[in-house]
């Protein structure tokens, strides 16, 4: 069986480890011969890798370890590159959540003019890394996990059109399993499903068990009265039970489908704003949770020499990625959520916006299914949000003001151009080191 050679492109993320102990489970299926760490913050990146090089000692020492902030070490001779990489890293989420907060505005570091700010910092450095794989190995996937998805998804389509990159989301997979688990069943993996939309933006359709057995009944009575809050008991922090739960509100507007999380900060944003502390947003609970774990986890497996020294968890939704990878490496034409062009896949939408939609995955890349018309409350909704996203995309090249300040004032979640121009202004203050000057 063929060996891979990976290069995960953000070696310092929190989700690194996760990624190397996820690969790690699943050798059987995609072997590994080597695993290199790519990022531009060495000092951050060291910690991460100086306790995966020893798990990997442990665990599998056949697979060969290097990290670095080379690109040329790193992009060559390798067969996936897997990037998550944030631009700014947390304390520049932060700025994307409380400025807009402080007018009274969604702050999500991928909805609304966070998630724009955001798209715009990720832009240059996506492209960047696709350049590296394109230079270094052209015969590579890259398979971007780095956020927001749809922004940088647009950007790869317009800018790199030819370019081998998988954009992906493991959202639908987290919902998934908890619709799996309302069903009854042991894995999400026992179920099929029809979804289409955007990133963070889309409705499933249709769900059945693989005997074909139609389980939406099932799991739109859980979700009327609980949202996506299993009955067993639910791990998930505070904030992130509160967006499992008001699914059920945003559910009630089309109880036909059965919707994304991410609608609430679109169709309730009077509702997330209420229920938002300006000052403490999700970066900080991230910072101080995830952040200080994880660096402490592999501040002490380093110290000790050993991997019991210090408590990493594989990370199951990384799982989605390897599938990904299997599925190219070995034309396996599983079915996979991906966002691609549209290309007539919806064909009452936009040939050639993102979106998200069911693929077959193989040795070529995804081969979309086909989802035909799509009801006019949906269309309408993905009509603007598409909008937004290609203005800041358009906003990127130009160096646009002028199309950046439109791009939020499209958004659903801002009241008025005359918010949107403040929010912008206060945008560009904080982001001047990171984004492109705009004229």
């Amino acid at each position: 069986m063929k060996k891979f050679s990976v290069v995960i492109a953000g070696g310092g993320s929190t989700f690194t480890p996760g990624i190397v102990l996820m690969l790690l489970e699943n050798q059987h299926r995609f072997p590994l011969k080597e695993i290199k760490f790519y990022d531009n913050d060495g000092a951050r990146q060291e910690v991460i890798a100086e306790a995966c090089r020893i798990l990997l000692k442990e665990k599998a020492p056949e697979i060969a370890f290097s990290y670095g902030t080379d690109p040329k070490a790193a992009f060559s001779e390798v067969d996936f590159v897997m990037a998550h990489i944030r631009v700014g890293k947390y304390p520049m989420r932060e700025q994307d959540e409380k400025i807009p907060l402080r007018h009274g505005v969604v702050g999500q570091e991928t909805c609304g003019p966070g998630g724009i700010a955001y798209g715009m910092r990720s832009i240059g450095g996506v492209l960047e890394l696709v350049d590296y794989m394109e230079q270094y190995s052209p015969n590579a996937w890259m398979l971007n996990y780095s956020n927001p998805a749809a922004i940088v998804a647009e950007a790869t389509r317009r800018l790199r059109p030819n370019a081998k990159i998988l954009n992906i989301c493991d959202m639908p997979i987290g919902i998934e399993g908890r619709m799996a688990q309302i069903a009854g069943l042991k894995s999400r993996k026992e179920m099929r499903v029809r979804y289409y939309g955007l990133n963070h933006f889309g409705w499933w359709t249709r769900i059945e068990d693989l005997a074909g057995n139609d389980l939406m009944p099932t799991i739109k009575e859980h979700v009327a009265r609980h949202g996506y809050v299993p009955n067993s008991a639910s791990h998930a922090e505070a904030s992130w039970n509160d967006t499992f739960a008001k699914a059920r509100d945003v559910w009630a507007l089309d109880p036909d489908t059965l919707p994304n999380t991410y609608l609430k900060y679109y169709l309730y944003p009077d509702y997330v704003v209420a229920h938002t502390n300006p000052e403490h947003t999700r970066a900080n609970e991230v910072m101080e949770h995830r952040e200080k774990q994880v660096f402490s986890a592999c501040r002490a497996i380093v110290k000790a020499g050993h991997s019991e020294a210090g408590e990493l968890e594989i990370d199951e939704h990384a799982s989605y990625i390897v599938d990904l990878a299997t599925a190219i490496a070995f034309n396996t034409q599983e079915r996979m959520l991906l966002i691609v062009p549209n290309r007539g896949a919806i064909s009452n939408f936009d040939p050639e916006a993102m979106v998200e939609i069911p693929c077959l995955v193989g040795s070529s890349g995804p081969e979309p299914l086909q989802v035909g018309n799509i009801p006019l409350f949906q269309q309408g909704l993905m009509g603007q949000q598409v909008a937004v996203e290609k203005l800041v995309v358009e906003a990127w090249v130009e160096r646009s003001y002028q199309k950046l300040w439109q791009a939020i004032t499209l958004s659903k979640t801002v009241p008025s151009a005359s918010v949107a121009k403040a929010i912008l202004d206060d945008l560009v203050a904080a982001n001047k080191d990171y984004w492109p000057p705009l004229q």
